[in-house]
């Protein structure tokens, strides 16, 4: 099964090591034995959030990718321990640094049948690059040259020169293989899906639920155990908590501070993972006053982000930087970075400086349906007050807030992003001057010098040491607050056997049964 990325909005986000907070039990959705399925093996999920469309290369909210990535598959996959594996090619060749060859599997069709060749591949790509697609994913794919259909089930990408995180955008959500008829036929992907993978999309009803039923045809045997799954739209947190507790669903999602009542009952069981995911707060860097490097540092230098770890996500979060803690290797430890020590003095200084003395009044916003980003406005509000900034806090409804980060029309805005799997996502992605995700106009050409290396680097070290370089930069530039990387949960009933969530894959239910 696929990887979420993540939006946040951007979603997805995106932290690694995870820890199951439940035995290995049956009643913790593991087994010591061979679980047997009971019933109707019809998986109910209660989702905080309505899909915003469910077309795998333009839409980026977690709401939609937790449900088009187990219809759509890529060329590759990667593991649990991030390491690539096949999906839809069999096998991949790399003759020089600059020449991929991907054979793909033979048998595979689509939903509706019509099988999956090269030439869907070719397609796929080709249309993520497309400006007019305006995909999440184009700027993954800047350095390709050239695609050509070598046979049915063998597609070549020669790229423009070498580019180290190309394999790790193949295995991505967003470069998923889609079915050029099925486009042509609607316009574009966004109420529809048809993928190759092990659930087929069976209907959407609107602020109700999204049905998933199994993929009869799929080409790995026995997968998925499953019949179908059914997300139900349930926003309100405690809706969701009611619905787990009275058995409406199987498994939801519920924030930290709900962690304890549902531990409380012997009937769940609570499962946890470092997520790959970090909150922030953007800054629109084209509008006064925060087109001034001093305003931003001075609001870095007012945040309490332990504070934030502490009330937002009661205590289960660290303190994050453009890449989260959970990507090893390729984190720099933000806690001794100047603009993580709060500073209050220093920050009025800086305000003075850049001319706003008595402060100023602004606006931040936040998705209304995610209580994290609520708590977390309401919380730096708050913090902000002590320097003189006056700040109203604007809650919007997903779809609004979606375009709001699409479009750039906020002051301040507060979300979540993921670092996915490279760590060019969490620089070049979202911060380079033409990154597909750079929603805050911000440009430097450092930055942008270093994303380009990075990308262009094949030594693992030299690579570290680059984006090292770069995220000391983004956090002294501060285009973003970079403020936590939080634990994330899931609940579920303790008849959901053979499911463990992990950073990378967080929701794969090949294996899972309902006992």
């Amino acid at each position: 099964m696929k990887k979420w990325f993540g939006f946040c909005v951007v979603m997805a986000a995106l932290s690694i090591a995870l820890v199951a907070c439940s035995g290995d039990d049956a009643s913790s959705g593991e087994s010591d034995g061979e679980a047997t399925p009971s019933g109707e093996q019809i998986l109910k999920i209660g989702n905080d959030q309505e899909p915003a469309g469910l077309d795998p290369h333009t839409v980026p909210a977690h709401s939609s990718v937790r449900i088009y990535e187990k219809v759509y598959e890529s060329l590759l996959t990667l593991d649990e321990n991030m390491e690539l594996q096949p999906e839809l090619a069999k096998e991949w060749d790399q003759p020089d640094d600059k020449t991929y060859t991907f054979t793909l599997r033979e048998g595979v069709t689509f939903h509706n049948g019509n099988e999956m060749t090269a030439e869907d591949v070719k397609y796929s790509f080709e249309r993520i690059m497309a400006e007019e697609t305006a995909s999440i994913a184009k700027s993954y794919f800047d350095k390709v040259e050239s695609i050509e259909v070598v046979s049915p089930t063998k597609v070549k990408f020669t790229l423009s020169e070498t580019y180290a995180p190309f394999l790790s955008y193949v295995a991505s959500t967003n470069a998923a293989i889609v079915d050029q008829e099925v486009v042509e036929e609607n316009g574009d992907l966004m109420q529809t899906a048809v993928g190759t993978g092990p659930f087929k999309f069976e209907e959407w009803e609107a602020d109700n639920h999204v049905k998933l039923t199994k993929f009869e045809d799929y080409y790995q045997d026995d997968i998925p155990k499953l019949d179908g799954i059914t997300y139900l739209t349930m926003k309100d947190e405690s809706a969701r908590l009611a619905a787990i507790r009275t058995g409406e669903v199987h498994m939801t999602t519920l924030a930290s501070q709900s962690i304890p009542l549902a531990e409380k009952n012997e009937d769940l069981t609570v499962k946890d993972y470092q997520s790959t995911e970090y909150s922030y707060v953007g800054f629109n860097v084209n509008k006064e006053p925060f087109n001034d490097k001093k305003v931003r540092q001075a609001i870095s230098l007012a945040v309490d982000r332990q504070e934030v770890s502490d009330i937002v996500w009661k205590g289960d979060a660290v303190p994050s930087g453009p890449i989260p803690e959970s990507m090893g290797k390729w984190s720099i430890d933000v806690t001794e970075e100047e603009m993580y020590q709060q500073d209050m003095d220093r920050a009025k200084e800086l305000l003075a400086e850049a001319g706003y003395e008595d402060g100023f009044d602004t606006e931040i916003t936040t998705a209304s349906t995610y209580p994290d980003m609520v708590d977390t406005a309401q919380l730096l509000q708050e913090q902000l007050e002590a320097i003189g900034i006056n700040a109203e806090i604007r809650q919007l409804e997903w779809g609004e807030y979606i375009d709001t980060w699409t479009n750039g029309s906020h002051e301040m805005l507060v979300g979540r992003n993921s670092s996915g799997n490279d760590p060019d996502r969490s620089i070049g992605f979202f911060f380079s001057t033409d990154g597909s995700a750079n929603v805050w106009g911000f440009s430097d050409e450092r930055v942008d010098q270093l994303a380009e290396k990075g990308r262009t680097t094949i030594d693992t070290e030299k690579r570290r040491e680059i984006y090292n370089e770069a995220q000391e930069r983004l956090v002294d530039l501060s285009p973003n607050l970079f403020l936590v990387s939080p634990k994330k949960y899931f609940v579920l009933q303790n008849n959901v056997a053979n499911y463990t969530p992990t950073a990378n894959e967080p929701e794969n239910f090949d294996e899972t049964i309902i006992e």
